[in-house]
């Protein structure tokens, strides 16, 4: 393969030309209800050629090898074509030239696993759910598994070759009496070890009680509280909330942006750091290096409250002047790179879960995310469900718990961060400019903020 690529960048006439083909073997399932109601296997493969010309980018994907000459003139012509509207320098930031072959350290193989023991495991799991009780109407499990060989090379000199993995389950009961419908579950991933979605079945149950004591559990009273967010929920928040406004090729040309996301520009209290990696092993955001062929690494975002990073790919590290980050991510071959995250998190603090709570006189403790949405500096978050604090104790069980607010307001009323940190990794992923999911995780220990809207009853 190294041979072939590098024959066909030969043709290239252009700033900077590359390489991606991928092979990707996949396996998903999915129960709803009774029913097993999705089974695939399937193999794609595929690549793409990304030329750069004064300035200009052109971009052809492929499912054959043949003629990839051919595809590489082709994505040069492109980019000369849009190069000579544009009539920039053509801009990327330096980085080492790579030469390297990447296995992954697999755990447990899910190749290693038959089809017919995957979907009696999760058959096994849906059962639970549907007959935990009498409450529980439905439920929904979904599953895969992938394995992709990746090379990458460049006119440049780079050749990269890396095995990856991918796995994820979420598993939810669905609740109802009456009018009044909830739902309640667990979700897990790795990008090495299939045992993350074995015998899940006592999380599972827990999820399924707390189903059912959902539908007697009042409304949050809508207000502002002091409020703690579990792990998930502050992995959420500052994926959503944060981690997208620190993607800087939605930074570069765009000058309100660059006001606000100034670098040593303070937006929490000295305890806050958060950063975004590619390195920790077992989290579906890793990968030793991303799809320009650059080594990934922990970049800093903020430190002790200021602004200090940002997520660059080389285009955008050289228009800001900044270095490359090792963030530049595709969905697959039919997509060219763009900045993304990989495992944003906040950074582990030194407070206790009882040191959080006992002082607050009347709070909400919101636990397991279940979404939300961003618009800008503002959000919107949806808890699982949650818990009033009274008097310094976790009260009684309580849903609909929505969180709205300003991210950089929120961000500075973050007063406690626990010393419990979590990673985080679901089933589900990132979108993004028509991307997604792309394989994320999130991660925190517990945190405190102050001064947070709480939607609900009145």
């Amino acid at each position: 393969m190294q041979a072939k690529l590098k024959d066909a960048l030969a043709w290239a006439k252009a700033d900077y030309c590359e390489i991606r083909v991928e092979e990707t073997h996949a396996t998903a399932l999915s129960f709803r209800g009774k029913s097993l109601d999705k089974l695939s296997q399937n193999i794609s493969y595929g690549g793409n050629v990304r030329a750069l010309v004064n300035g200009g980018w052109g971009f052809v994907s492929f499912n054959s090898m043949d003629d990839l000459n051919e595809k590489v003139q082709a994505a040069c012509r492109q980019a000369a074509l849009i190069g000579s509207q544009k009539q920039e320098e053509s801009a990327l930031a330096p980085v080492t030239v790579i030469v390297e072959e990447v296995k992954a350290e697999i755990k447990k193989d899910p190749r290693d696993v038959s089809l017919a023991e995957k979907i009696e495991l999760f058959a096994g799991y849906n059962d639970l759910i549907m007959n935990f009780h009498e409450s529980i109407t439905s439920s929904q499990i979904t599953y895969f598994d992938r394995h992709t060989d990746l090379y990458f090379a460049n006119t440049e000199g780079s050749y990269i070759y890396q095995e990856k993995v991918d796995i994820g389950c979420n598993m939810r009961a669905i609740a109802t009496r009456g009018d009044v419908t909830v739902q309640e579950g667990i979700g897990t991933g790795s990008n090495d070890d299939f045992s993350c979605v074995l015998d899940r079945h006592d999380d599972l149950r827990k999820a399924c009680q707390l189903a059912v004591d959902l539908l007697d559990a009042p409304t949050v009273k809508g207000g502002e509280y002091t409020v703690v967010l579990d792990p998930e929920m502050a992995g959420l928040f500052v994926h959503e909330a944060f981690g997208h406004l620190s993607e800087a090729d939605d930074i570069k040309d765009n000058p309100e942006m660059r006001r606000i996301m100034t670098l040593g520009k303070r937006f929490g209290k000295d305890i806050l750091n958060i950063y975004d990696t590619g390195l920790p092993a077992g989290n579906r955001g890793m990968s030793k290096y991303d799809d320009e062929g650059v080594a990934t690494e922990k970049t800093y975002l903020i430190k002790e409250g200021i602004l200090v990073g940002r997520l660059h790919s080389r285009e955008s590290a050289a228009r800001m002047g900044e270095k490359p980050t090792g963030s530049a991510r595709a969905m697959d071959y039919r997509f060219p790179p763009i900045v993304r995250m990989r495992a944003t998190a906040i950074e582990n603090g030194t407070s206790t879960f009882d040191d959080m709570i006992k002082d607050i006189k009347l709070g909400v403790y919101a636990r397991s995310g279940y979404g939300g949405e961003t618009n800008g500096e503002m959000f919107t978050f949806t808890a699982g469900h949650g818990y009033m604090i009274r008097d310094g104790k976790i009260a009684e069980l309580v849903k609909d718990v929505t969180l709205t607010g300003n991210v950089f307001t929120t961000l500075e009323n973050i007063d406690m961060i626990g010393n419990d940190f979590r990673l985080v990794n679901m089933a589900g992923g990132c979108g993004k400019w028509a991307q997604g999911p792309l394989p994320t995780a999130d991660g925190a220990p517990h945190i405190r903020i102050q001064n947070v809207v709480i939607g609900g009853a009145k």
